[in-house]
């Protein structure tokens, strides 16, 4: 057993051994720690072993060198024999090289010069060379420097592109390179900074000159407009072809010929004709953005124009306090917009990209919202029509202007139809203060016309014709007066003036006729009517006035007809046309024709109180006079002269004879039941407590004269008593009492044929009542009151049973 483990150990012994000496020193570390892992003392037997092989090693050393030893010493000696002979050639070598560096000291400093020389020359090139690829960047820079004296910015930043891309990288080593790189930054910032400055006095300089631009454009569009409408007219007789007109100046025929003199007039008209370039230098804004493209900054640079623009666009809209006073105020505003439009379209088309069409068509918009509003607020303050006329010539060619460059002006055109509103309005006032000179001018009284010539005048100015006047011989009066020529002469002139309006509105013959028939009918209708109106008011207008008034008004609606011709003259419009507007003359001149008929029963009416309040009547008189009442003749006179007046209108035709006795028996009858009606108030009247037999004597004397006038037939045309029937209820109250007939009143009440029939009670309860206070007055006087008791007791009892029975009928009546 202890052998095996013996062998076993010796084996592994071995094993290590080998290990160890065929691997490397590094490895054997994990060897030798097998060797302490192995059983106890196994190194101490390993280290015997290890001893056993180093002696086997040198005995085996020993043996090669001792097999080795004679040759190594035969190599020796040879060596010792080789050293004497080299000691020779080492002094022979020091001696050659002795002797060769002697001979070579002067071909060595020869050559040490050439190689200086070379060297020297090697730099110079070299120099040259450097030099020849900084003197074009010095150049660059150099003219660089020149263009931005000479304010050539466009030029002078190619030039810095061209120093940063090409030239500075091919020297970039060089300090100098370095500082112009530098500065080259530097330098763009200020070329900004200057180009910007130059579009700042570019902009103010616009905005100096909009002005003129646009009235230039406006010039230029007002005669091309006035060119189409004469071409237009030539074309119309048939002279020539018509030309086409270009806001360039240049005429062109559509058969490519044109007159002698319409060329000289032509070159002329080109020399003539100005652009917004000969106005206005656009090169700053050209640079500038050729500046910014090339920076790279072009947004910025578009963004800052823009909004510099707007800005100028909300001053430019802005219109001063007193625009309204004088057309140069909107002519002014409106050059300056045109001029800023006109700007901004040669900018467009001048430029990529630094305005827009969005853009501009945002300005217009914007503009034309500002415009309209202006424009509705201060003609609204015009009162001149002229004014507004010339308003309306300056919009219709402030919009022909920009329609030309493109721009939208519908709404323009529409604002007009407002404006012309407004010219209406101011016609209207102007002739309403035409019309009230005519009717305080007017004597009314018939035209005299003392010759042919004076009547063919009259005619003229007024479609009068009349057969029998025509036939009368000279002087003879037409039955008009003054105002009526006069006034059909001013609503003419009205018509005209509403037709200028509608010049160059492009709008058709039947919207023409239809816009001058209603501002006609406004004349006619709120004008006119409200001047006849107010003059029929007037308090100095009497009677004859009046009805001079009544026939004017019956002689201008007859000519309103004559008008409906006048404006189909003028707009070739057929009244027959479906859509046509009538005009409203008639109705007008029958609501004043009634309203002076009106006017005069109502003065009739006061004059009638006038007299009637003189009336001094002595309601306790015993008896009367025996003759009707002053102050009531005086009535009945005044009545007589007047209706005489109207019975002494011209009647020259069947319309005035039944127009005057027609307003003369509505008058006379008017007048009448008046006066009835006052004298049957002033005896019921409740300030008045008593009355006498005598004053119902006096009373019905005045009555009677009346019975006598409408019994005289003042007015021709009453049938029978029809005029008499006014004081009926007057003259049954006086018999009632007069004749003390009260029997037959109680006991053919309420019967149809009774005679009393007019005969309200309460009416004659009232006034009995006041004849019975008038006695019982009268009685205590004359302090004979027993007698009359004794004398009149019928009397009496009869009375309070009347008052009695007729209270009863009175009260019937109120249940």
């Amino acid at each position: 057993m202890a052998e095996n483990e013996t062998l076993e150990c010796i084996t592994e012994h071995e094993r290590i051994l080998q290990e160890i000496e065929s691997t490397d020193t590094a490895c054997v570390a994990p060897t030798l720690r097998s060797i302490y892992d192995d059983q106890p003392n196994a190194h101490k037997r390993f280290m015997e072993k290890l001893d056993a092989r180093i002696r086997n090693h040198d005995r085996e050393i020993e043996k090669m060198c001792n097999f080795h030893h004679q040759g190594f010493v035969d190599a020796i000696t040879e060596l010792l024999k080789v050293r004497a002979d080299a000691e020779k050639l080492m002094g022979q070598v020091t001696d050659t090289n002795r002797r060769l560096q002697e001979a070579g000291r002067e071909v060595t400093a020869q050559t040490e010069e050439v190689i200086r020389c070379r060297n020297q020359q090697r730099n110079m090139a070299t120099t040259v060379e450097k030099l020849h690829l900084c003197i074009p960047v010095l150049e660059k820079y150099s003219k660089l420097k020149e263009q931005l004296e000479s304010k050539r910015y466009y030029a002078a930043l190619k030039t810095m592109e061209q120093l940063e891309m090409v030239f500075i990288p091919r020297v970039s080593q060089y300090r100098f390179c370095q500082i112009m790189a530098e500065n080259l930054p530097r330098l763009r910032e200020e070329i900004k900074e200057i180009s910007m400055s130059d579009l700042k006095d570019f902009l103010e300089s616009i905005r100096k000159h909009s002005d003129k631009v646009g009235e230039t454009a406006m010039r230029q569009a007002q005669q091309h407009r006035t060119f189409n409408s004469a071409v237009a007219k030539q074309a119309s007789i048939g002279h020539y072809s018509k030309p086409v007109y270009s806001l360039n100046g240049r005429t062109h025929t559509h058969n490519g010929l044109m007159m002698n003199d319409e060329v000289g007039e032509e070159e002329e008209a080109d020399e003539e004709v100005l652009t917004a370039q000969d106005l206005v230098d656009f090169s700053p804004v050209y640079r500038c953005l050729h500046i910014y493209t090339v920076l790279g900054d072009r947004e910025t640079f578009e963004n800052y124009y823009r909004k510099q623009r707007k800005k100028q666009a909300r001053l430019v809209l802005q219109p001063q306090a007193n625009m309204h006073e004088t057309v140069e105020g909107y002519r002014r505003y409106f050059n300056q917009i045109v001029g800023f439009f006109v700007v901004e379209d040669h900018i467009l088309h001048a430029t990529q990209g630094l305005v827009t069409r969005g853009f501009t068509d945002e300005l217009w918009n914007m503009a034309l919202s500002k415009i309209i509003a202006v424009l509705r607020t201060h003609s609204s303050y015009c009162d001149d029509p002229d004014l507004v006329l010339e308003l309306k010539n300056l919009i219709v060619i402030f919009a022909d202007t920009l329609q030309g460059y493109g721009f939208p002006v519908n709404r323009l055109f529409d604002l007009l139809f407002e404006v012309r509103d407004q010219y209406n309005e101011t016609l209207l006032k102007k002739w309403a203060l035409v019309f009230r000179e005519i009717f305080e001018l007017d004597n009314y009284s018939p035209i005299p016309v003392e010759t042919e010539e004076e009547y063919k005048l009259v005619v003229s100015r007024f479609p009068f014709h009349d057969a029998e006047i025509e036939k009368q011989d000279f002087p003879k009066k037409l039955p008009m007066s003054q105002s009526v020529p006069q006034i059909y002469t001013q609503v003419k002139e009205l018509i005209y003036a509403s037709l200028k309006f509608s010049e160059s509105l492009h709008r058709s013959s039947t919207e023409i006729d239809d816009m001058l028939r209603k501002s006609t009918n406004l004349l006619l209708t709120r004008t006119l009517s409200s001047c006849l109106q107010n003059l029929i008011k007037k308090p100095h207008i009497g009677l004859t006035e009046l009805v001079q008034i009544i026939i004017n008004t019956t002689h201008l609606e007859q000519a309103c007809k004559y008008l409906e011709e006048f404006i189909t003259n003028i707009t070739n419009v057929s009244p027959e046309t479906v859509h046509t507007t009538r005009l409203y003359g008639l109705s007008t001149f029958k609501d004043a024709r009634h309203s002076a008929e009106g006017e005069i029963y109502t003065k009739l009416n006061q004059k009638i109180d006038e007299f009637i309040q003189l009336a001094d009547y002595e309601w306790g008189m015993s008896e009367s006079d025996g003759r009707a009442s002053g102050y009531l003749m005086d009535l009945i006179n005044f009545l007589r002269s007047t209706f005489q007046v109207f019975t002494h209108l011209p009647n020259n035709n069947n319309d005035h004879a039944s127009m005057s006795g027609k307003v003369a028996q509505t008058a006379c009858m008017s007048a009448c039941k008046h006066l009835s009606t006052s004298l049957m108030q002033m005896l019921l009247d409740t300030d008045l407590k008593q009355i006498s037999m005598g004053a119902i004597q006096q009373f019905n004397l005045d009555v009677i004269q009346c019975e006598l006038f409408a019994s005289s037939e003042p007015v021709p045309g009453f049938q029978g008593d029809t005029l008499q029937l006014a004081f009926i209820d007057l003259r049954q109250l006086l018999d009632l009492f007069m004749v003390w007939d009260w029997s037959t009143y109680l006991a053919d009440y309420g019967q149809p044929t009774s005679k009393y029939l007019r005969v309200n009670p309460a009416t004659a309860l009232a006034l009995l009542e006041k004849v019975y206070r008038g006695m019982k007055d009268t009685s205590k006087k004359n302090n004979i009151f027993s007698q009359f008791r004794k004398n009149d007791r019928d009397k009496q009892k009869l009375i309070e049973t009347v008052v009695k029975q007729l209270r009863s009928l009175v009260n019937g009546m109120s249940s």
